[in-house]
This record gives C-alpha cells, sequence and structure tokens, in this order.
C-alpha cells in the first residue's frame, strides 16, 4: 500500500483530501446544529445549564451509536458516505424549522429537539468511520487516523467560533444553520462527484438526483423561514406579535391585544402598556424617596426605558447611567414606536447615558459612585440570571453606593414566589444591607414585590420615610398616592409559611433563587 500511495500520489492525495475537508464540514455542521439546539432548548424550555448538558450529552452518545451502527456497512461505502452526508445537511439546515412548523401542534418540544439531537450525532458517528475506511486506501492506519480526527476537531472549534461570533450575533437560530448546513452540502455534492467513477447503478444514480433536489429545497427553506418562525412563534401567544427579534441573549417579543402591548424576554412576561406604570412607579419612587439632594442614578437592565422616565421626572437628577446586556432591546426602547410613546422618549434625554454590557462586569470594573442603584432584571428563571440576584452582585452594588446611598430590586412575587422573594431580602442583607421589603398589586403579573436595600437607614427609618414622601412635588403619578405608599410596606402572613432561618443565602457558588423561584406556587395566580 505505501508503494502505490508513493507511485500515485498526487491522485490519491486529491481524494483523501477531499474527504478530509467533508469531514472538516462534517464537524462545522455539526456541532453548530447542536448548539443551536441547545439554545432553543434554553430560549422554550429554560434551565440553560440543564439543556446544554442533556443536548450535548445525548449528541456523543448518538455519536457513539452511530460509530456502531457504520460497521453494519460492509460495502459502497462511498454511497454510505454520501447518503449520510446529504441527510445530515438537510437535518442540519432544517433543524429549527422543524421546531417551529411542528410547536402549533405539539406539546412535546422537548422531545422534538433531543430527538434531532440524538439524530444529528448518530448521522456524525456514522460518517468518522466511514470516511476512516475510505480513506484507508489512501493513507497508512496511523496517519489516516490521525489525520481525519484532526479535521473533524478543527471543524468543530471553526464551527463553534462562528456559532458564537458570527451565527448567533448576525444570523440567528433561523439561518445559522442553512449557513453551515449548505457548506456540509456543498462539499458532499463536491464528494459526489468527486467519487463519481465509484458510484454506479441505481444507487449512484439516486444520490445525485438528490444532490440536484437538495440545493432546491434550501433556497426554499431560506425564502419561507421568517414566515415559518413567525407561524411557530404565534402558537406560544394569546396576542398577535408585531415584533420579534433573536439576538444573542434572547428572544425578544412584542404583541398586541386590542390597544394594549406586551414585552416577553424568552416567553416569559416583562411588562404590559396596560399597567407598567404600577410595577415601574413602586420601582423607583419609594427607593428616590430616600436619597437626599442631587443624585445621581445607576439603573442596571430595564431596556424599555419606563424606570428612566419615572427617574426623569426628578429635577434632582443629575445623570442617568443605564446598563444593558442587550445593545437589541436598548435600540427597541429607544427607538420602536410603541416604546417612545410608553416611555416618553426617555432615552433622548441628555440625562442619560447607556452603556451596552454585562451589569455584573459594569460593577466590577466600574470606578463611579452612586447615590441611588436600581436593578431591574428578568425573574431569575436561570443559573446566568440567578448571578444577578446573588451575594456577590449585592456586595459590588454596596460597594459602589455612597455612604447614604439606597438600592433597590425587583425580587419577584412575596405571594406566589415566597421562597425567592425571601431570599432576596436574606441575600442583600448578607451583603451588609439594611433591608426593607414592600410590595403592590400589579394587575398583569399579580402581587408583586421589591426589596430597598441602604447603608445608613434601619429598616424603620425607611418605612417611615416612605410613608411620607411628598408624592405632589414628583409631578405626573397614575398609581402611587399616600395611602399606598404606607399599604406597600405592610405585610400580611406570607401565603407560603416559610422558614426564613432555614433559606439559604444565593450566591454565585450556591445558586438557589433559581430553584426556590421554580419551587413558586404560579398555579394560584393563573
Amino acid at each position: 500500500m505505501t508503494n502505490q500511495i508513493q507511485s500515485k500520489g498526487g491522485t490519491f492525495f486529491s481524494y483523501s483530501r477531499v474527504l478530509k475537508v467533508s469531514l472538516f464540514a462534517t464537524g462545522l455542521s455539526g456541532i453548530v446544529a447542536e448548539y443551536v439546539l441547545a439554545t432553543m432548548a434554553t430560549y422554550f424550555l429554560g434551565d440553560s445549564v440543564f439543556q446544554w448538558t442533556i443536548i450535548l450529552s445525548l449528541m456523543l452518545f448518538a455519536m457513539g451509536l452511530g460509530s456502531r451502527v457504520s460497521k453494519l456497512i460492509k460495502s459502497r461505502l462511498v454511497e454510505a458516505y454520501v447518503a449520510v452526508e446529504f441527510i445530515l445537511s438537510f437535518l442540519t439546515s432544517f433543524s429549527a424549522l422543524l421546531i417551529y412548523l411542528v410547536m402549533p401542534y405539539s406539546s412535546y418540544i422537548d422531545l422534538i429537539i433531543y430527538g434531532e439531537s440524538i439524530v444529528i450525532g448518530l448521522l456524525i458517528g456514522m460518517e468518522i468511520p466511514l470516511v476512516t475506511r475510505i480513506n484507508g486506501e489512501y493513507e497508512q492506519l496511523r496517519t489516516n487516523i490521525s489525520s481525519i480526527m484532526e479535521n473533524d476537531y478543527f471543524g468543530s472549534l471553526v464551527g463553534g467560533l462562528f456559532f458564537a461570533f458570527i451565527g448567533i450575533r448576525f444570523l440567528g437560530l433561523t439561518y445559522t444553520p442553512f449557513v453551515v448546513g449548505g457548506i456540509n452540502l456543498l462539499v458532499a455534492i463536491i464528494v459526489l462527484f468527486k467519487f463519481g467513477s465509484v458510484l454506479s447503478g441505481k444507487l449512484g444514480s439516486r444520490l445525485k438526483l438528490i444532490g440536484a433536489i437538495l440545493p432546491v429545497l434550501f433556497v426554499v427553506g431560506i425564502t419561507f423561514a421568517n414566515p415559518i418562525v413567525i407561524f411557530g412563534n404565534q402558537s406560544r401567544y394569546s396576542e398577535k406579535i408585531i415584533f420579534s427579534k433573536q439576538t444573542p441573549y434572547q428572544q425578544i417579543t412584542v404583541t398586541q391585544r386590542n390597544d394594549d402591548y406586551w414585552l416577553y424576554l424568552n416567553q416569559g412576561k416583562q411588562l404590559c402598556t396596560f399597567d407598567e406604570w404600577k410595577y415601574h412607579e413602586a420601582l423607583v419612587h419609594p427607593a428616590v424617596g430616600l436619597t437626599k439632594g442631587p443624585i445621581d442614578v445607576l439603573i442596571l437592565g430595564a431596556g424599555d426605558g419606563c424606570g428612566i422616565r419615572e427617574l426623569l421626572k426628578y429635577d434632582r437628577v443629575r445623570v442617568v447611567t443605564l446598563v444593558d446586556l442587550d445593545s437589541v432591546m436598548v435600540k427597541v426602547g429607544a427607538e420602536h414606536p410603541i416604546f417612545r410613546r410608553m416611555n416618553k422618549d426617555a432615552y433622548h434625554s441628555k440625562k442619560v447615558d447607556v452603556v451596552v454590557g454585562d451589569a455584573f462586569n459594569y460593577l466590577e470594573n466600574s470606578g463611579n459612585y452612586y447615590d441611588l442603584i436600581i436593578a431591574d432584571f428578568p425573574d431569575p428563571k436561570s443559573i446566568e440570571l440567578n448571578r444577578l440576584y446573588s451575594w456577590e452582585f449585592y456586595q459590588l452594588c454596596y460597594r459602589q453606593l455612597k455612604a447614604r446611598g439606597v438600592f433597590v430590586t425587583q425580587a419577584t412575587s412575596p405571594y406566589y414566589t415566597t421562597k425567592a422573594f425571601r431570599s432576596i431580602e436574606k441575600t442583600m442583607q448578607a451583603a451588609k444591607f439594611n433591608t426593607l421589603a414592600i410590595h403592590d398589586h400589579v394587575y398583569t403579573f399579580g402581587e408583586w414585590g421589591w426589596v430597598i436595600g441602604s447603608k445608613l437607614l434601619t429598616s424603620y427609618q425607611m418605612k417611615s420615610n416612605i410613608h411620607n414622601i411628598p408624592l405632589a412635588s414628583i409631578g405626573e403619578l397614575r398609581g402611587l398616592t399616600s395611602d399606598l405608599l404606607v399599604g406597600m410596606t405592610c405585610f400580611g402572613q406570607d401565603l407560603v409559611e416559610v422558614d426564613t432561618a432555614k433559606l439559604e443565602v444565593n450566591s454565585i457558588h450556591n445558586p438557589v433563587i433559581y430553584k426556590y423561584y421554580q419551587d413558586g406556587n404560579w398555579s394560584y395566580y393563573f
């Protein structure tokens, strides 16, 4: 065999190179397909750590099964390999669209995602042994094995980099699979024609026909991708979708029912124009009322701009620095007509400074100190959001506050997620804050809560000061009254009996808030 390779090295190297390039493309497209599925599972099912772990584990397990299955193929290896390549190209490209197509008709989206992950992993697992056996005609064993594996692994690296820096950022989950699937299809067609002399009979003719049909299907899929995504997304909402955007961090969806608009992030309800003012007035004004004189404010999250709107009602607010991770959400809040009307063009005030970045990292690296810090994040449903309700995060907030500084965070529902609410309060206390919990009824959310922290004021002093906030000096308020300020600081017995002594402090290394949240009692509300 060595002599044969040396005497016909040019020809055989050409065949071998095509096989290696095809496996590079397979590694690239396969890993991106799994990343797409894991990301979609996170958006639709939640708990990203669980979803990514399960999907990648299923993929590796299925690759092992695929390797086992491949040994049953004893002849016509090239035809088998090209057929597997074609199937993988198709499934990779249409993996996301299939989920959106089935979504309106099935509640088992998790099984569909996991099933796709297994099938794609199975095909990848079949390819590597097949290529190794084919390439064994052209290279010695030690060179063959190492070169085949390195091309697959290198392809996986390039695929991961592509997904992280290009696909998820610019193409989204809909079109990224078509790009990598198209690369895989192109290479498969090259293999088909390069080994054309080997292919014979009806099977060879059918593969060539499929190779001609698949590009047409790709064009059709890309053409109808957006309507299919809208069709699938709409099935998950009772209101009409008027805006939907996939970003590197989340799925932003705006819906309309009659004259009211709803904002959802990853299917989670964030606000409704019908009563968002109930939420934002409670978030901002009690905390501002605990400060004195001109103040500099840091608001974390709150990309919708409504929190800024409430802050700008005070002449003594000098600067509002808003930090939000998602530039798309910031753009929606600043430019979308619905949000501009809702937040009264708050983003366009000269007092507002916008920073696109991670709130945790911003606080770690910030050299600025603030009189008031407001944390308005989505509910702690996942391990990523968990850290924004952690002891470490609250320590950073405490550090960046001035001596008389005040901090406030949304804290989920005191009645429907009692453990999460009380753990947030306990975690803030562990970070040296004096705390005061407040609550109000937001019609579209139910009973909702916030926790205020102060470096200087005791809980009793905060409560007393809030009761005496001169609301008339603030300007237009739609919900807050003097009586409501008193009621907000008063709690009856918790809906669920909680022994706060047994509740754990939430930290990055001991994440408990998202578990407490998932154990909530939303059934009492819905």
